[in-house]
């Protein structure tokens, strides 16, 4: 005989005679929920989609992940610096493990030039047609550099006055604007601008292993001019008078003279001719002489000469060129 509990647990767990009347409902429908499931992951399952393994993977296998994985991290990783510090880190790499120092890998600056240099190295104080053959880009850089310079007055360094050695430079456009050289004394270390004079040098200097000479204007101080002409005087450089006072200085002295050399032939006729002429022929030759020397324009001898020069009018622009020419001294 089962006793009466054990009886009550069986039918409890569904062993017993009592049963349910939806239980085989319940388990059509689950059956049916499986198979609509295992439709839908066939379907979202792709071709080159791996498959799950449930079972542990192989150690090689699972190394060759970890591998990808790590090269895909360090790979993001770069990408993500820039080139000065990928370069910082390949070699701080190189040096953990290979050894060495980081003062190896540091370049010597000892041949490095900049555009400065370039142009110190290839400048020179004037160009000619021979030095624009076979031009290079450090030549054409010297050349456009010296294209930018203005060559009207030059900028002296005076400070070796005493061994007659002088150097000259090229304005460039802050001293032209500011006055420096014209308006001002040329001298480097000087600034007077009261008492300047204009000097002509014959400037002569070795450029790249060849002998040159160039004339150069310069405006200078009393004392600077001083210190110019220390040895030597040089060549200074005055205002020209305007054209027509010079026409008129050139023609008045021709006009003396030959009324000065028509006077002595007269006198010398007279002496030799004392006894044969009268005294009254003297007298009227005197007053002929006088007549003449009253007279004013060429004399008779001028016109035979050749034909006579006309003064041609200025125009506005000669008059313009006059006044600024004497600026410019």
């Amino acid at each position: 005989m089962v006793p009466q509990q054990l009886r009550l647990g069986a039918a409890a767990r569904g062993h017993g005679g009592y049963d349910s009347d939806f239980s085989d409902e319940e388990n059509g429908e689950k059956s049916v929920q499986k198979t609509k499931s295992t439709k839908e992951e066939s379907l979202l399952v792709k071709p080159f989609q791996k498959a799950k393994q449930g079972s542990v993977a192989h150690r090689q296998f699972a190394a060759e992940e970890w591998d990808r994985e790590e090269a895909r991290k360090r790979r993001f990783h770069l990408i993500s610096m820039d080139a000065y510090e990928r370069h910082k880190k390949f070699v701080n790499d190189y040096i953990l493990y290979y050894g060495g120092k980081m003062e190896d890998f540091r370049r010597s600056g000892a041949n490095d030039k900049t555009d400065l240099d370039i142009i110190r190295e290839n400048h020179r104080f004037l160009w000619n047609e021979d030095d624009e053959t076979d031009m290079n880009w450090e030549k054409r850089l010297a050349k456009k550099y010296y294209d930018k310079l203005f060559k009207e007055y030059c900028i002296a360094d005076l400070s070796r006055y005493k061994e007659n050695k002088f150097g000259f430079r090229w304005r460039h456009e802050k001293e032209v604007i500011s006055g420096k050289g014209q308006f001002s004394c040329g001298n480097k270390h000087c600034d007077e601008e009261e008492g300047l004079k204009s000097w002509e040098v014959n400037f002569g200097y070795v450029e790249h292993g060849e002998k040159r000479n160039a004339l150069v204007k310069l405006r200078l101080c009393p004392e600077c001019s001083y210190k110019l002409n220390f040895h030597h005087r040089r060549k200074e450089i005055k205002a020209s008078k305007k054209r027509g006072t010079a026409v008129m200085s050139s023609k008045e002295p021709k006009v003396k003279k030959t009324k000065l050399s028509r006077s002595t032939k007269k006198k010398s006729k007279k002496k030799t001719h004392k006894d044969e002429v009268s005294s009254e022929d003297s007298d009227n030759s005197d007053k002929d002489s006088d007549n003449s020397d009253v007279q004013d324009g060429p004399s008779d001898a001028d016109f035979w000469k050749g034909p006579l020069q006309e003064t041609d009018e200025k125009s506005r622009e000669e008059e313009f060129d006059e006044y600024f020419q004497d600026l410019f001294l």
